[in-house]
């Protein structure tokens, strides 16, 4: 077979197996653990699943549970898992441990079409390697601890010496979880240095290993599905490390866990999403490697806002056993895995009950050093409103026996977190075997959380509902500067109290028509968002007022701006404002006010939307359009834009989501600057070129071309019985739409009328006042083009607009 027929046969096998996926699924989970267990029992619970094999699973997954059996093939034997998953029409693969995802568990499905749930090789690196995860981190601008990286117990040891800080030493490879070491002073720093990289404690994981700065706060754990674009966290969960009470003794593989949180209030899981998820999911496929599956994220939440410990690649243990018995009924769990492998999240509905859940972790004595295996497990009166997660455990004789450090998770649910802690540890009496073990202050840390709220709880103040009265009053001191500089006649630009006022008489007008705009951004907002520079927008939202004044003939006077905010963040504020500034000081009108909203749960933390509102006068007698005026043969004058301005962006943003372009990858027609730095570029503001030519009485109509292109706008001033001709062969064509163009394959009629391709403003005059007009127009920086002429519309074929060379 030639290497193009093979590639085809795995190609259609691939294809083949997605239209199984369409009927019955055969899931294959990798694992033995409480965590497998917990994937296997919800799954069973979906109408869609109709098999479910666990490799090579536990005591608790060989019996009790519905459609569910075990297979002897250990997670890291691809040969064995992948012919069987060939031999018993497996459609879907499951792996839960992070050992077989390192090593390219994904790959081996992927080759012989069969979709799985989990990381590339590449994209498990995140979690294989911590050196790898901090790099990623700093990349991204994704918030963690500084840390440092070494190879050398030489020069790790010389850092330790060298600082005065609290530390975290970090196995930079796998360690089961354990690999973590948090020193209470410089002499046990120094011993568990010596411990990972010279004893080899940790075996080949300890060959690199991260130092960094020691994070004060509580925990939190997100679980996230993902597929590569999409990120959906599930409730956050608390996990318990050490291995004694009051969080004592060394690290283990987590003795229990409680969700969600009380921390985690909805503001700061929107920032964790906002701030954290999605920039990693954005940054992982934007380096090459997309992330399909659960992403887990270790935070700590700081005084300074939530902060990466690390990242794990799969499901979390004992995170999965709390997590997924919050998932609702409605939410069916082999649905949201497919959606995820198939590239589609957004399109399912990830619910969750309310309630808590609670998971303590029952463990054989000894553990996490040296343990006995083999003690027969016995139960007594188990609650049944309990669920037992077996996690080392194993059949022997056809009785239950320990064979792990961590033997069973048992989980109860309720409507509080006491009631969920307290049905756990009630289920826990239900259990026996020699020398067990267990922690007896899961949640305690939570409890004591709440304990101090009370008394916060019974002051409702404006700041508890997520507003802050101080933040806002921090941004009018901030820019007040800003404001003051745009003062012209007619206004003082003090702001702070209820009305921002303007004197016409002096501003110099004897019988003047006052002209009023509104408008917005549109979604150019979302692309100042992603790149976080805020200093430019301002200047659009101007431009798109005063521009719309001036074709009109009136000459702006005061402006006010509308910010709206989930949270306020004063400094991307500040910019915005510093940008509306400047925007009316390049068009000579007054910034007299605005208004600054905070709604928290109408708009996410990071989005803000931004409204604006001009009011501008001319004299009664030089209104335009003067439409009576316009014959046959005047000309049309064009002024060159600076780029796409602010109309047309839904679509700008669709081309480049299918081009797989990020804002911050070189911009195609520039590559010295990024793309989003080039979409940037703010609107033209065209009054002070073209009022001189107005008070001259040399127009006779204007109009801006923003949204509906040429097609749209210039009717607009238009008499009904007359038409233009437009050449666009008179200017070239930018090459951002050329570029937008070719990359949307959009059609040129389509591209004129959603574009001002290249020309932001067309001015109607008298073909006898055409040099003089143009003369003046060229006094500023910007190109001016005869681009056509007024005719009749039934010499035009009955259109308002023709244009030519498109």
């Amino acid at each position: 077979m030639s290497t193009g027929n093979y590639l085809k046969y795995y190609h259609y096998k691939f294809i083949l197996k997605f239209f199984l996926i369409l009927d019955k699924l055969y899931v294959l989970v990798v694992g033995s653990g409480g965590r497998e267990h917990a994937i296997a029992w919800n799954l069973s619970r979906s109408s869609r699943v109709e098999r479910i094999y666990v490799a090579p699973g536990n005591g608790g997954t060989e019996t009790g549970i519905d459609k569910v059996s075990n297979i002897n093939i250990s997670v890291s034997d691809f040969f064995s898992l992948t012919k069987f998953a060939q031999e018993n029409n497996i459609n879907l693969v499951i792996p839960g441990p992070e050992q077989p995802l390192v090593d390219g568990i994904e790959l081996a499905f992927k080759k012989i079409g069969i979709p799985c749930f989990g990381p590339s090789s590449k994209a498990a690196m995140m979690e294989g390697s911590k050196t790898f995860a901090k790099d990623f981190m700093k990349k991204h601008q994704i918030p963690t601890a500084a840390y440092e990286n070494f190879s050398d117990y030489g020069k790790a040891k010389a850092y330790l010496e060298s600082i005065s800080h609290k530390v975290v030493i970090k196995a930079s490879g796998l360690a089961g979880g354990k690999g973590v070491l948090i020193p209470s002073d410089k002499q046990e720093a120094l011993f568990a240095l010596k411990e990972i990289m010279v004893d080899k404690v940790f075996g080949s994981a300890g060959n690199e290993i991260v130092i960094e700065e020691f994070l004060e706060g509580q925990e939190l754990s997100i679980l996230a599905f993902s597929d590569g674009y999409t990120v959906i966290p599930l409730p956050p969960a608390q996990d318990h490390k050490r291995i004694f009470d009051g969080d004592q003794g060394p690290n283990t593989g987590g003795m229990g866990c409680y969700c969600p949180t009380p921390i985690a209030v909805p503001e700061l899981i929107a920032q964790i999403k906002n701030k954290i998820l999605q920039p990693t999911i954005d940054g992982m496929r934007r380096d090459g490697f997309p992330f399909v599956g659960m992403l887990f994220t270790g935070l700590m939440i700081t005084s300074s806002g939530p902060k990466v410990l690390e990242y794990n690649v799969r499901f979390g243990d004992p995170e999965t056993e709390v997590v997924l018995p919050l998932l609702s009924d409605k939410s069916d769990l082999a649905e949201i895995i497919l959606a995820c492998v198939e590239r589609r999240l957004d399109s399912v509905n990830i619910e969750i009950k309310p309630g808590f859940a609670a998971t303590v972790v029952v463990a054989s004595g000894g553990y996490p050093g040296s343990y006995l295996k083999g003690k027969e497990i016995s139960f007594d009166n188990v609650p049944s409103d309990t669920i037992i997660f077996h996690a080392g455990t194993s059949i022997k004789e056809g009785k239950l026996v320990t064979s792990g450090g961590r033997v069973l998770a048992v989980t109860g649910v309720a409507s509080t977190l006491r009631n969920a802690v307290d049905k756990a540890y009630e289920c826990v009496k239900s259990i026996s075997f020699d020398n067990m073990y267990f922690r007896k202050d899961i949640a305690h840390r939570a409890f004591a959380y709440l304990s101090q709220q009370p008394a916060k709880d019974n002051i409702m103040t404006y700041a508890s509902a997520g507003v802050s009265i101080d933040s806002g009053n921090l941004l009018v001191e901030k820019i007040k500067s800003y404001v003051k500089s745009t003062q012209r006649s007619g206004s003082d630009c003090e702001i702070g109290g209820f009305g921002g006022l303007f004197d016409l008489k002096g501003a110099g007008f004897n019988d003047p028509i006052l002209v009023s705009t509104t408008d917005g951004v549109g979604t150019k907002l979302k692309i100042a968002q992603a790149m976080n520079l805020h200093d430019t927008i301002g200047i659009d939202l101007v431009a798109m007022n005063v521009n719309d004044l001036v074709v009109q003939g009136a000459e702006p006077l005061f402006f006010l701006d509308y910010y709206a905010c989930g949270k306020l963040e004063v400094n991307v504020a500040q910019n915005v404002v510093k940008g509306i500034a400047n925007g009316c000081l390049e068009s000579g009108c007054a910034l007299i006010g605005g208004e600054t909203s905070e709604m928290p749960g109408v708009y996410n933390d990071g989005e803000y939307d931004l409204a604006g509102f001009a009011t501008g006068a001319i004299e009664r007698e030089n209104v335009l359009p003067r439409i009576s005026d316009i014959k046959v043969d005047d000309v049309l004058i064009g002024i060159t834009s600076s780029g796409i301005h602010s109309n047309g962006f839904s679509l700008v943003r669709k081309i480049i989501n299918k081009c797989n372009l990020e804002y911050k990858s070189p911009c195609p027609w520039n590559p010295t600057i990024s793309l989003g730095e080039s979409l940037l570029t703010p609107t033209k503001i065209y009054v002070k070129q073209l009022l001189p030519v107005v008070k001259k009485g040399l127009v006779k109509a204007m109009a801006h071309i923003t949204g509906g292109g040429f097609v749209d706008n210039i009717p607009r001033i238009l008499p009904k019985d007359l038409g233009v001709v437009i050449d666009s062969n008179v200017w070239e064509l930018p090459k951002v739409f050329k570029w937008l163009k070719e990359n949307g394959n959009i059609p040129s009629d389509e591209l004129f009328r959603t574009f001002n391709c290249g020309i932001g403003m067309v001015l109607v005059v008298s073909c006898d006042d055409e040099i003089r007009v143009k003369e003046l127009l060229q006094e500023y920086e910007s190109d001016v083009y005869t681009i056509g002429r007024v005719v009749s519309k039934q010499t035009n074929n009955d259109k308002h607009v023709i244009i030519k060379g498109i």
